[in-house]
């Protein structure tokens, strides 16, 4: 924490809300803050308030978790996609890359995180039942397992598929040119294109 008298209370405290985003240390929080500061008046405001809208109006998805201004997103309001292929995914990021390879168009199912027992993060505290209940409703003939391949996501997608063994629905898995470990936001959109169009059973 910076002690300096030039830091006032409204520049600490600035830097200190930077400093909650991931990957910002104290410098580059300051630095932020000052950018900020130099910044005219309205373009500092335009951005608290994007800020304080995204928080406050956007919500998730009641069928896929996915974020969304209206109760359904519009990935599930749309009637041109398939919602008979429904791709999980661990996080939101995952959703955004692979909708920019243009090469899948189902729907989506959002986790917010893979079962870890070192976090203290287990089935029942992410929305697998709900999936469960999504392809019991019938509709559905595909399941995607798109989650990352560590052990943690390895551990998710194997638990995933013993729950959906005996629904009748295929199960399958996108193909390993997205690496063992490697995140999907990471993976190129030509890279991950191929791994989701070869797709291969989930054993």
């Amino acid at each position: 924490m910076m002690t300096t008298p030039l830091m006032i209370p409204l520049l600490q405290e600035a830097v200190d809300s930077l400093r909650m985003l991931p990957s910002i240390g104290e410098k580059t929080a300051l630095r932020l803050a000052l950018h900020l500061l130099r910044r005219p008046q309205e373009e500092t405001e335009r951005l608290g308030n994007a800020l304080i809208a995204l928080r406050t109006r956007v919500r998730y998805c009641r069928i896929c978790n996915m974020i969304s201004e209206e109760e359904i997103c519009p990935v599930c309001a749309d009637t041109r996609r398939d919602h008979s292929l429904v791709c999980v995914v661990e996080s939101i990021r995952d959703v955004i890359s692979i909708e920019e390879t243009g090469e899948y168009n189902g729907v989506y199912h959002v986790l917010g995180g893979v079962i870890s027992p070192m976090d203290g993060i287990g089935p029942d505290d992410l929305p697998i039942a709900q999936l469960v209940g999504r392809v019991s409703s019938g509709g559905v003939r595909e399941v995607i397992i798109a989650i990352s391949k560590g052990m943690e996501g390895e551990t998710t997608s194997f638990y995933i598929n013993r729950l959906l063994s005996g629904t009748g629905v295929r199960v399958t898995t996108i193909a390993r040119g997205v690496g063992f470990g490697d995140e999907l936001e990471n993976a190129d959109s030509l890279t991950l294109g191929m791994s989701i169009k070869n797709r291969t059973p989930l054993l």
